[in-house]
């Protein structure tokens, strides 16, 4: 299977592989070349710019949610058609999990056969560039480094030493210099790069960004470099090896497709696109809804509310009074609610920010507050010790958290939650140290973990059945409550 394919890294967080990613990807798009992008790693906002910019569909990658070969075949899955595929890694090359650096940049380039291109800061150094690339040159084997950025240069000078440097020093070509002008093309905020919401014009904004990295980038010779990874195989049928997850149940009947609004607006916009499509496989229609205006929403068999930033919105949300009792409503109703991080801080009682407490849909006896550093951070290893419809008991699967909220209030017995997590922090400490998580009202679920479909076989057709079971062919009418 012939798949152009290239890995863009650094040394670090903040090195410029965004910009990097974001400019390559539009500036190929606008070539007519079409882009299928990739985020390594558990990210949704990086995730959303790179579909932006290259005007296709995202994914995300992860050796943590389906390791080795199930990598490779999902990647596979994802790629094939595509005329290049780009994937932008995170942290630096090397960094993982553990010492060993599992679910590295480096790793996700030995599973997929992957060239890189290392963007490095040059910021205050000129020879030492050499030492740097040649050190991750030779610091694990099998990992192919096919080219170097140098980004925040200065003068022409120092532009030339430095780019001697690593091409005498190190026998890699330099594929692009970036002077330091390049900073501030990209705004960011506490959880990275910015939403797309608080961007006005993020198309023209993507623009620019694309138009500095044609200028100092080589874009013919990264095309090279992409299209000359080798061969992968065919892929096999899908193997989640993360998860001991039963086998998926089938998927909902011809002519019985459930009707799942996923809330996406400002507010709620953290999604997996590899989450929506296997509700999609499963069956379901898809329709977007919003908690922040006052459209009328659709008759629906199910609700799924991911996760955002809704301590940005917190007054336009608590103000919306209809769309808040809509939810209680619908939930009380029984309809089929699953809601991620963010979707379980708008179910809470209330979300209170700097002392202020903003009502939500009440939902979950519990207050939320939003605190200035992160309470959950990283994956997550998590058993479920008390079923629901959504997840069997038994099960033990991976996700992970990044949330700022914490639980002030509400649920503190450790029998009340759904998942007990071996690593992660979730709402709160059972005694023995390790985190909970999951809450379930009626067939209202919510936690702060957030899951990747693939991982989680199971996900997609539960959700479809449990819609098909409540409704019986018959949808709720939010209209009329």
């Amino acid at each position: 299977m012939r798949i152009p394919r290239i890995i863009i890294t650094g040394l670090s967080g903040g090195a410029g592989k965004t910009m990097v990613s974001l400019g390559l990807s539009r500036a190929f798009c606008r070539r007519g070349i079409s882009l299928r992008s990739f985020k390594k790693g558990p990210d949704y906002i990086d995730a959303a710019w790179l579909a932006l910019a290259a005007r296709a569909p995202q994914g995300n990658l992860d050796p943590f949610f389906t390791p080795g070969e199930a990598l490779l075949g999902h990647f596979s899955r994802l790629a094939d058609g595509y005329d290049l595929t780009l994937i932008e890694g995170n942290r630096g090359i090397f960094d993982g999990l553990d010492l060993a650096g599992s679910c590295s940049s480096a790793e996700v380039s030995r599973i997929l056969r992957a060239p890189l291109i290392l963007v490095l800061d040059c910021t205050k150094m000129t020879r030492t560039a050499a030492a740097l690339v040649k050190g991750c040159i030779d610091f694990e084997p099998n990992v192919n480094i096919g080219g170097v950025v140098l980004n925040r240069t200065g003068n022409s000078r120092h532009q030339n030493m430095v780019r001697s440097a690593v091409e005498d020093l190190c026998g890699l070509p330099v594929l692009g210099v970036l002077p330091r002008k390049a900073d501030g093309l990209l705004a960011e905020r506490h959880m990275g790069l910015a939403g797309m919401d608080e961007c006005a014009e993020a198309d023209a904004h993507l623009d620019k960004v694309a138009d500095f990295i044609s200028d100092h980038l080589d874009l013919e010779a990264v095309l090279r470099l992409a299209r000359s990874a080798p061969d992968l195989p065919d892929p096999t049928p899908r193997q989640d090896a993360s998860c001991t997850a039963p086998a998926p149940r089938p998927a909902a009947p011809t002519g019985t497709r459930p009707r799942i609004g996923y809330v996406y607006d400002a507010a709620f916009w953290f999604y997996y696109q590899e989450n929506l499509d296997a509700l999609r496989a499963a069956g379901a229609e898809l329709l977007p809804v919003s908690l922040l205006d006052a459209t009328p929403w659709p008759e629906l068999d199910g609700l799924y509310i991911g996760g955002g930033l809704p301590e940005l919105h917190a007054e336009a949300l608590s103000a919306n009074k209809k769309k808040r009792s809509l939810v209680a409503a619908l939930s009380r109703a029984g309809l089929p609610i699953y809601a991620e991080c963010g979707g379980f801080m708008y179910l809470s009682d209330c979300l209170v920010i700097e002392g202020k407490s903003y009502p939500m849909a009440g939902v979950f006896p519990c207050a939320v507050e939003f605190c200035s550093r992160p309470q959950g951070l990283g994956y997550v290893s998590a058993e479920v010790v008390r079923g629901s419809p959504f997840h069997p008991a038994g099960l033990a699967f991976r996700g992970h958290e990044f949330h700022f909220s914490r639980c002030t209030a509400g649920p503190s017995k450790e029998q009340t939650h759904q998942f007990r997590l071996r690593r992660g922090s979730g709402m709160a400490a059972a005694p023995d140290g390790s985190g909970l998580d999951g809450l379930l009202q009626d067939r209202t679920f919510a936690s702060y973990t957030h899951i990747y479909a693939p991982a989680l076989p199971h996900w997609a057709t539960s959700f479809i059945t449990l819609c098909l079971k409540r409704n019986s062919g018959q949808a709720s009418r939010p209209d009329t409550l």
